[in-house]
């Protein structure tokens, strides 16, 4: 069984949030980083990784990223306050 990664992502100002998933966290926020993410992230320019948990199975993790998406942007921002309340950019420590 493959992990899955539940993530979320920002731009500069932190302004627009993007909920995504993957097996592969690093490879995908490379992609998101280098402009070959997604056309929503590319578009918002959202490369800073603000908040990921893994889980068991990747299908874990496409049902909270499920549960995740339908939250309000309060939800979202209480989420990624409670590990990370600076906001920072986590890519270093993948």
């Amino acid at each position: 069984m493959k992990t899955g990664f539940v993530y979320i992502m920002s731009n500069y100002t932190r302004t627009t949030l993007y909920t995504g998933v993957t097996a592969d966290l690093k490879k995908r926020v490379a992609e998101h980083k280098s402009g070959a993410g997604s056309v929503f992230t590319t578009r918002y320019n959202c490369k800073y990784l603000l908040y990921y948990e893994m889980h068991p199975t990747i299908e874990e993790a496409i049902k909270r990223e499920t549960r995740i998406k339908g939250w309000y942007r309060e939800w979202k921002e209480n989420l990624i306050k409670s590990t990370n309340p600076q906001f920072k950019d986590l890519w270093g420590e993948l």
